[in-house]
C-alpha cells in the first residue's frame, strides 16, 4: 500500500441466517422496502455493507448483493430497500410477513471510520444515484448521531432520480436534501452534479453510491476540487465473498499478491477512496 492511503477495512464477523419477513411494501416504480429480523447481522452491519440474499428456490443457486439501508441493533431488525431486475430479486418482492429467506453478511467493506467518527463540524455530501440511494440512509443515520463534544457534521444528501422519488423523507431526518431529476419534475433538471453546481454547494468529504458514470463524474470533479472522496461501487457478484473474481475493479495501484491492478469490490470494496481506483 502507497504512504498515505487508507483501505477502510475492518474486521467485521459474517453470518449465515434464516430471517424473518417483518414487512415488504413497494415503495415505487419496481422499488421494494424489505424488513427482516436477524438474530447478528443487523448488530454487525455498518453503514456501506451488504448482504447476499438468497432465493427459496433452489434452481437458482447463486444468492443476489443487496446494499443494507438500515439495521438497528438493539432490535434486530435489517432493512434493505432493491429494485427488480430479474427472476431473483422478483421473488424478494413477493416475500410476505413471516416468511423466511437466508441470507449472509454482513459483506465487504464499508465506509471507513475516518469518516465515521471525526467529521465534527465538516459538510459532508452524501450522494445517491437510483438504487444507488439506499446505503446512505444508513449512513446518514450514523453520521447525524455524532461521536464526541462537537456534534455532528453538516449532512447534505445529494440525490438523483430518474423520475420517481422515493427515500427522501428518510433522508430528510438527518440531513439537508438537494433531488435533480433526469426529466426535470423535481428539482434540478439534470444530474447530481448539476445540483451542486447550481446551488454552489461544497463539501469536506463526499460519500457516493450509483451507476458508474455517475461515480467517474464524482471521482474527476473530487479530483478538480481537492475534496476527500469515497466511492461504493456497484457491481454484478457471483460469490459475494472474493472467491471468484466476478467483480474485480481496477486499481491504481499493484496488488502485492497476484501484481496486478485489481481490487475485489465485494471484499476489498464495495467502499474505496476515488483515489484508488480507476472508473
Amino acid at each position: 500500500m502507497q504512504a498515505g492511503q487508507e483501505t477502510g477495512i475492518r474486521a467485521v464477523q459474517k453470518f449465515r441466517e434464516r430471517a424473518k419477513v417483518l414487512q415488504n411494501t413497494r415503495i415505487a416504480g419496481g422499488i421494494y422496502d424489505l424488513r427482516l429480523k436477524t438474530e447478528q447481522i443487523a448488530a454487525a452491519a455498518q453503514p456501506g455493507q451488504f448482504v447476499s440474499v438468497y432465493s427459496n428456490d433452489h434452481s437458482r443457486l447463486l444468492p443476489r448483493p443487496i446494499s443494507i439501508c438500515g439495521a438497528d441493533p438493539k432490535s434486530g431488525e435489517l432493512r434493505l430497500v432493491f429494485r427488480v431486475s430479474g427472476r431473483g430479486t422478483e421473488e424478494f418482492s413477493r416475500l410476505s410477513a413471516g416468511d423466511r429467506v437466508d441470507l449472509t453478511g454482513p459483506l465487504g467493506n464499508g465506509f471507513p471510520e475516518s469518516v465515521l467518527k471525526s467529521q465534527s463540524g465538516k459538510t459532508v455530501f452524501l450522494i445517491g444515484g437510483g438504487i444507488g440511494i439506499p446505503p446512505m440512509v444508513q449512513l446518514a443515520r450514523t453520521l447525524a448521531a455524532g461521536n464526541d463534544e462537537k456534534g455532528a457534521p453538516r449532512l447534505i444528501s445529494v440525490l438523483g432520480f430518474r423520475d420517481e422519488l422515493f427515500l427522501v423523507d428518510d433522508l430528510k431526518a438527518y440531513s439537508e436534501v438537494v433531488i435533480a431529476t433526469e426529466d426535470g419534475s423535481c428539482g434540478t433538471k439534470g444530474n447530481v452534479l448539476d445540483a451542486i453546481r447550481e446551488r454552489n454547494l461544497k463539501a469536506d468529504v463526499i460519500c457516493a453510491c450509483g451507476p458508474t458514470p455517475m461515480l467517474r463524474a464524482l471521482r474527476a470533479y473530487a479530483q478538480e476540487t481537492g475534496t476527500e472522496c469515497w466511492l461504493s461501487l456497484e457491481e454484478k457478484m457471483a460469490c459475494g465473498i472474493g472467491a471468484c473474481l466476478s467483480c474485480v475493479c481496477k486499481s491504481t495501484d499493484i496488488d502485492e499478491h497476484s501484481r496486478v491492478r485489481n481490487k475485489r469490490v465485494c471484499t476489498e470494496g464495495p467502499v474505496f477512496n476515488s483515489t484508488d481506483i480507476e472508473l
